[in-house]
């Protein structure tokens, strides 16, 4: 979510930046451990399970 609004699902951390990207945040590799900008849910910006 960007200001309260959904903004998509992330599947990888390339999706996760092509969203900040998208909704005009700065696209950089740092912005995903800034617990500010990013609430991570199930995992982090490190840890993705792609078993589904």
């Amino acid at each position: 979510m960007i200001h309260g609004k959904c903004t998509g699902t992330a599947y990888s951390l390339f999706d996760v930046l092509d969203i900040v990207h998208r909704a005009g945040l700065p696209a950089e590799d740092r912005v995903i451990d800034d617990p500010g900008l990013i609430e991570w849910r199930g995992g982090g910006p490190y840890d993705w399970d792609n078993t589904t």
